[in-house]
């Protein structure tokens, strides 16, 4: 290192440290003696000694990040990390918002179930579908009733049929203990149809 280079902050005033393995070197970090150097606009530049290269982010305000460090030799850019780095966690951020989350809702069932009831529930099954979920069918047998699980098994077919044309069956009916289950997903069109309603409906307004 010459004489009268001292170790510096970021160029920013900022401590930036790196995690091993998961944040590249920049600025004081940097240990190789020469680098090839890539400006703000990403022109290559030539090989620069590392001091050479900092001094020239340091005018710029900017910092020395080396982005290639198994290169020979090591490859760094001018750049303003700090800007890099929040740039990127705004478009993490905003892929996971974007991804479609499908969560698992359930609804149980009597196997004894009166009209209405089965109607009310078939209703917020319904709604579960068409907010883009799969939805766990759980018939809940008591006592004796267990003795007729083609009565809870009705009730699945029944569902089944009712909702054929938004959801599709993913896991037949199956007994687990005292319950039977079965799994329904939604057709792809189903959520779609529902967000395109509500699309509708914010235009009319």
């Amino acid at each position: 290192m010459p004489a009268g280079f001292l170790l510096r902050p970021s160029a920013r005033g900022r401590k930036v440290s790196a995690i091993a393995a998961q944040e590249p070197r920049l600025n004081d970090e940097i240990i190789t003696r020469e680098c090839r150097l890539i400006d703000f606009d990403g022109n290559q530049m030539g090989v620069y000694p590392t001091h050479q290269a900092q001094q020239i982010a340091d005018d710029m305000n900017l910092d020395l990040v080396e982005i290639a460090p198994n290169a020979t030799p090591p490859v760094c850019r001018i750049m303003d990390y700090g800007k890099f780095k929040y740039d990127q966690a705004i478009k993490a951020k905003q892929a996971r918002k974007n991804q479609n989350k499908i969560e698992v809702k359930e609804m149980k069932f009597r196997p004894k179930i009166d009209v209405g009831d089965y109607t009310t529930k078939k209703k917020h099954v319904l709604r579960f579908l068409e907010a883009g979920n799969k939805v766990k069918i759980t018939i809940m047998f008591r006592g004796r009733e267990m003795a007729h699980p083609e009565q809870g098994l009705s009730i699945l077919e029944r569902l089944a049929d009712d909702l054929k044309d938004v959801a599709v069956i993913e896991n037949q009916p199956k007994m687990e203990g005292r319950n039977m289950h079965m799994l329904i997903a939604p057709l792809p069109a189903t959520a779609k149809k529902k967000k395109d309603s509500k699309n509708d409906e914010g235009k009319d307004n």
